[in-house]
Parts: structure tokens; sequence; C-alpha cells
């Protein structure tokens, strides 16, 4: 019984070393298949976004037709056209370039800068873990969208400072997160044993234990791209995110409700429509990730 315990394992390793990427790819699909729709969705719109010159069918912001203002949806314009003639679809499609970007290079600077500040103040611990809370508590006494338009204000209308002062928001709850994770991950025997052989507090928390909260990084930065869209899409629509006539789904919204009180519906449903479907599969995504990796949830359907 022995001998065939041991046969079977020896057989099953190297089972389990060929299964690669592709086998994990079709179990998440098997076990999510929600997520999988999503994340099918999240590539066809990221492919969208970056093939946008192909895809569309008029350029966004030169190709004014005065002759077709605030047409309806047709053969020539499939969205219909907006106050100035440009056509809609095409607006739409590299809003979702611009929106993306903004979205992307922000979860990715505000949540490693916060996941960082984390490890740190909740290693170190002491006066810096204080200090770095109370500060914190500050910054999340304001509104997410009252603080994002104090920055972009202060910093003055742009791509990059919108995305500036979205990653500033993002940075308190991953410092947060990140820091209880560190917390509890610095009490196990192997921290205490990289300390007991002389490792640095720097070579621990980049070797020992930033990799234990890549997976609640993971989860919280795909959480935070839905969150992060509606939020550039807010300051759009408010007027002080990225100037026009660049093309945002936000500024899209912003400008036929600032024309009139009641604008045509295809300038409303379509970019806002783009924002929902975009939102939702990011949202999804994420959840089927968090549930993928949380071990108390592997054993469900």
């Amino acid at each position: 019984m022995a001998q065939a315990t041991t046969t079977d394992v020896l057989v099953q390793e190297p089972e389990a070393r060929t299964r690669g990427w592709w086998w994990v790819i079709i179990h998440f699909c098997q076990r999510n298949p929600m997520g999988a729709v999503a994340g099918v969705a999240i590539v066809i719109i990221v492919a969208i976004a970056v093939f946008a010159p192909f895809v569309a069918t008029h350029h966004p912001t030169e190709e004014a037709d005065f002759r077709a203002l605030r047409e309806a949806p047709s053969g020539a314009h499939w969205m219909g056209t907006d106050d100035i003639g440009r056509d809609l679809y095409s607006r739409v499609v590299y809003g979702a370039r611009v929106s993306l970007f903004v979205a992307l290079i922000a979860v990715l600077v505000g949540d490693l800068i916060g996941a960082a500040w984390g490890v740190a103040t909740g290693y170190i611990g002491g006066k810096f873990d204080i200090y770095s809370q109370r500060f914190l508590e500050l910054m999340m006494s304001f509104p997410t969208l009252i603080l994002a338009m104090i920055l972009v204000l202060a910093m003055g209308a742009g791509v990059w400072t919108v995305i500036v002062a979205i990653s500033i928001t993002r940075i308190p709850l991953s410092v947060r997160v990140v820091r209880s994770v560190t917390l509890s991950i610095k009490e196990f025997a192997y921290v205490d044993a990289a300390q007991a052989i002389g490792a640095s507090s720097s070579r621990v928390m980049i070797r020992h234990i930033a990799p234990q909260c890549v997976a609640p990084w993971l989860v919280l930065a795909t959480a935070h791209l839905g969150s992060v869209i509606i939020l550039e899409a807010s300051l759009g629509f408010l007027g002080v995110g990225v100037p026009l006539p660049t093309a945002t789904w936000g500024n899209m919204l912003g400008g036929p409700v600032a024309a009139g009180l009641i604008p045509r519906w295809w300038m409303v449903i379509f970019p806002g429509l783009a924002i929902t479907v975009t939102v939702l599969a990011f949202n999804l995504f994420g959840d089927s990730i968090r549930d993928a990796l949380d071990p108390k949830l592997r054993g469900r359907t």
C-alpha cells in the first residue's frame, strides 16, 4: 500500500508541473462562468481601445459635419452625432482609449504606492504607523470625488493631472488593506527566522512579506478599476476632467446635459451604456478573482 501511494505521488507530481496557464484559465472559467464572461468583455473593450483608429469610422475631433447636427442614429452615423456634428460612435470608441488609460495608470500608481506604504507601516509600526494612520484618516475624511476635484483644480486640467489626482485618492484604502495583511504575516515563524539570521528590515519586507500581499492587492486593484472609471467619468461630467476636445465618456455625458435640460437620447444612452458595461465587467471579474484566491471559497461553486 505504501509503495502504491508513493508511485501515485510520483506520477501526479509531473502532471501537476505540466499544468500551465491554459489549465488555470480553463479551471477559472469552469468555476466562475460570470467572471469568464466579464473577462471576455474586458478583453474586447481593451482591444477596441487599442485598435481605435481601425474600429472607428470617423475622426473623433476633426471630422465635424455641420449639416448633420444632433442627427439620430443612421447608416452613416451608427450612434448619431453630437451638437457640432461629430460622429458619436467614433467618440465612444476613442473615449474608451482615454478612460481606460487613465483608469489603468491611476490604479497601478495609486495602489502600488499604497501597497508599499502599507507594508512599511505595518512592519515598522511605532510612531511611523501612528502618524501614517492619522494622515490617512485625514485624507479619507474628504469624499473621493471632492478630493479629486480639489487636486485637479489645484494642478490644472490635463490627462496626467487627472491621473495623479485619482491616484492619490486610491492610496488610503490600499494602505489599510495591505497593512492589515502585513500585521498578520509578520507574526509568522518564517519572518522571525529571517530576522534571526540577520536579514535587514528592507529584505524582510521585500522578500518575505510583500509577496504574500500580492493576492489581496490584485483583488483590490481589479475592484478599484471600476471605481476609477466612474470617478474619471464624474470629473469629466462636471467639466474638471480631461479637457475638450479630447473624447472621454464623462465629458461626452456632461456636454449634452450642459447644453440643454433635455438632451437627445442617443447622446446620453451610448456613453452611459459604455460606462455601465465596462464597470460591470471589471466588478464581476474582480469578484471572481477574489473568490478564486480566497481559500474559504475554493470548495464552493
